[in-house]
Formats: structure tokens, C-alpha cells, sequence
């Protein structure tokens, strides 16, 4: 446990920042890589603890996975080649590794045992093992395999065709994965697209998938092929800076190649409808991901509501938009996103409490949050609750309190922002 003390800042910010690497395209790389024959290599793969939960799980399992800094070397040799690990396979508190691997390890024909840490103990893992079991998984674990730890025995899967009964990219990757060794076709149907970096690096890496509209169909490919994968910047790190540069006044920042997926730029539409001057520039794909420069200059910014279809698209930026709230004029209503009350802490109640502490105008309800603008924040001692995206929200914050803010323990960002307070530091000099 790290406690901080953050002191305002009373100036613009200007640079240019590259953030880390995306973190869900880092955790389908390594999955992937792991699986698939030949030599993987992975530029741009963010390091934080998360995804090295995946790495060490696969290393496990018998795999060569080989990190020279930012690069990650796997060298695959099939799903043939893995070996049943000899000890329970520790996720800490990463969730997708969890939902994820659990499509891997019930088609494996090994016994695994799987757990984390005391908050991903909580977190719920019934809409995962549900349509795994409709599948043929044996899985088990605490109210009838609800929570961690949890315990697979793989079996020979059958396909199934599942709709998705929540906005879950990562129930949705776990059916999936699990669909590269079932018999038969697995469909998925979503009534809400969420993103599709899975069916992207599926692609990538050769397996028979399809999307057409909002179905998804695979079927069982006995052999993946390796190929090379750049990560691009993860919109979610990004957003933190993006917010803190239209909040700060005479600001103008540019966050270099970062992912401009489509499912994943809910951030860049809510800002544009506030009256954000925000620029793309540099736009590239790669492995079916797009990626780009964001220019964000200050400017005044009036509310909006954020609901519906677009919430899938930024719910990991809840958070840091209802900060940005409170520093625009009017009243911005969030609904729809109920799927925050089961991330790493239900974080519609944890935001409502750090902004209340700092002086924010804000309201929870249900399915999300009402926030009053403008509002001068005044600073004060705020939880982390152990969520990296509570954490670098209330740090944000700090640049236009009234006084300084403490935050009791900071070590959750390195969870997907392992340099967080150097970049935050290369901006405020």
C-alpha cells in the first residue's frame, strides 16, 4: 500500500504522451499466442500486472513466453503441446484473464483450479460458467461455481448458439474461445455490440469466424497460426489525459497512437457532444485494430446525457466522464450502466464517494449517476478501493482542486497504467 499526496495545478499542460499499450488486446495476444503453432511476437504489450496474470498462467502451462520490455516473444507449439499445471493458477485481480481463460481451460483436458485476489473473489462468475456448462463444462466453485475459486475439469465441448443476456465483452470472448474446441458451430448474438478485439485477433490468427451483424459464429480450428501483433495505445489510459486536458484551462495535449477501435470510442463521442475540441490525427490499421493521434485542447464544455448503445463502448470510462462533469456547465445524467456495480468494486457508489469528498454535485441511482456542473472540487483524503480507474480518476482530480489530494493507496494503477505518475509528471513541469 502506497499512500500519495497530489498537489493542484494551477497551470496548462502541454506535451505529447504515448500511453501503454491496450489491455485487452495485450490479454487476446498472449491467450492466442499460446494456443496457436509458430512464433508469436507482440510489440507494444502493456506490462502491468494484469496481463502478466495471462503470461504467467500460460508460462504454467508449459508455454516459452519471453518478455524483452515491451515486447513479448511466445513461441507456440498448439493446444497439444500444454500441460495440466502443477499448482492453482493465481489471477490476482484481473477479471479478464479470469472470464477468458476459463473458455480456454474447459476445453483442455487437464484438472485446473483457479483463484484471486480478495476482490475478484467477490466478482461474479456465473454469467461466464453458464453458457460454458450449456457447453458441456464441468466447472465448480463456491454457490454452485457463482464465485472464485473455481475448479474445471475439460471436457469434450459442444457448440451452442447463445445470446448474450448482458453488455459483456468478455462473456462473449469466453463462449468463443471455448467455441475453438467445441464440435459444431458456436454462435453468439448481442443485442448491444461491445468491443471485438477477440473476433479481431481471432482473425488474425487464422481461426474459422464470421461476424455478420450482431452474430458471431466460430467453429472448431485445430490449428491457430502465429502472427505478429502491434498493441496500440489503450483508449481507456488514454481517456484519463484526455479528460485532464479539457478540464484544465489553456491546455492542449496529444496522445500518440492510440486505439480507435469502434467499440472502444464511446470517450471521443461523449466529449465531441459536450463541445470538446478534440482532433484525430495519424489514423492506421493494423491486425484489424485502428489507432491514431488524439489532439485534445481546452475549450468550455456543456453537459450531456450518456446512455443506451454507447455505454458498452466506454463503460471503463465512466469514472473519469463523471469527473469531467463536474467541470461543465449543466447537469449530465449517466443511465444504462448498472455493469459498473460488478467491475473490481461497484464503482457507481465508489465514484459517487470520492467525488462527494472532493465537493463534487453528484447523485448515484441505480443504473448509474447524476452530476451537477460546474462545480469548484476542493480536495481532501479519498479511497482508491483497490480499482486503478477510481485511483487515477481522483489523481486527475487533483490538478483543479482547491487544496491537495491524498489518496490512501495508489498501487492499483499499475495494474494497467504501470507509468501513470512519470506521464502525469512529463505534463506538469
Amino acid at each position: 500500500m502506497a499512500r500519495r499526496a497530489l498537489t493542484p495545478y494551477d497551470k496548462p499542460m502541454h506535451g505529447e504522451l504515448e500511453v501503454p499499450g491496450d489491455k485487452s488486446i495485450s490479454h487476446r495476444a498472449v491467450i492466442l499466442g499460446s494456443i496457436a503453432n509458430g512464433t508469436t511476437k507482440i510489440s507494444n504489450f502493456l506490462d502491468g500486472e494484469d496481463c502478466m496474470r495471462t503470461v504467467k498462467a500460460f508460462q504454467l502451462m508449459g508455454v516459452s513466453i519471453v518478455k524483452q520490455e515491451s515486447t513479448i516473444i511466445i513461441e507456440g507449439k498448439g493446444t497439444s503441446a500444454l500441460k495440466e499445471p502443477v499448482e492453482p493458477l493465481y489471477f490476482g485481480n484481473s477479471g479478464t484473464t479470469t472470464r477468458l481463460m476459463l473458455g480456454i481451460l474447459a476445453g483442455l483436458p487437464y484438472f485446473t483450479t483457479v483463484y484471486g485476489d480478495a476482490s475478484l473473489t467477490k466478482r461474479p462468475m456465473d454469467r461466464v460458467i453458464n453458457p460454458l456448462t450449456e457447453m458441456n463444462a464441468i466447472i465448480d466453485g463456491r454457490n454452485d461455481g457463482s464465485y472464485l475459486p473455481l475448479s474445471i475439469r475439460g471436457e469434450a465441448l459442444q457448440g451452442i448458439t447463445y445470446t448474450l443476456p448482458v453488455k459483456s465483452a468478455q462473456v462473449k470472448s469466453a463462449v468463443l474461445l471455448a467455441g475453438l474446441f467445441a464440435n459444431g458451430e458456436t454462435k453468439v448474438i448481442e443485442n448491444t455490440p461491445t468491443r471485438n478485439h477477440t473476433e479481431n485477433m481471432l482473425q488474425a490468427f487464422s481461426a474459422a469466424i464470421s461476424t455478420d451483424g450482431r452474430e458471431t459464429t466460430i467453429t472448431n480450428t485445430q490449428t491457430l497460426t502465429a502472427t505478429n501483433v502491434y498493441v496500440p495505445g489503450d483508449i481507456s489510459s488514454a481517456a484519463f489525459f484526455l479528460v485532464a486536458g479539457a478540464i484544465v484551462p489553456g491546455s492542449k495535449l496529444t496522445l500518440k497512437n492510440v486505439g480507435l477501435n469502434k467499440t472502444r470510442t464511446g470517450i471521443i463521442d461523449v466529449l465531441q457532444a459536450m463541445g470538446a475540441d478534440l482532433q484525430i490525427t495519424n489514423q492506421q490499421v493494423s491486425g484489424g485494430e485502428e489507432f491514431g493521434d488524439i489532439t485534445i485542447t481546452y475549450t468550455e464544455l456543456s453537459s450531456t446525457v450518456i446512455e443506451g448503445d454507447i455505454i458498452p463502448r466506454l463503460i471503463d470510462e465512466i469514472p473519469i466522464l463523471a469527473l469531467l462533469a463536474t467541470q461543465v456547465e449543466g447537469t449530465t445524467v449517466i443511465h444504462d450502466a448498472e455493469e459498473l456495480r460488478v467491475k473490481e468494486t461497484d464503482r457507481i457508489a465508489a465514484v459517487v464517494d470520492v467525488l462527494t469528498t472532493l465537493g463534487a454535485n453528484i447523485e448515484a441511482t441505480d443504473d448509474g449517476m447524476v452530476i451537477h456542473g460546474k462545480t469548484a472540487l476542493t480536495g481532501g483524503e479519498i479511497k482508491s478501493y483497490n480499482d486503478h480507474r477510481i485511483a487515477m480518476m481522483g489523481a486527475i482530480a487533483s490538478l483543479i482542486t482547491k487544496d491537495d489530494v491524498i489518496l490512501d493507496d495508489d498501487s492499483s494503477i499499475y495494474i494497467s497504467y504501470p507509468n501513470f505518475f512519470e506521464h502525469l509528471k512529463d505534463i506538469t513541469i
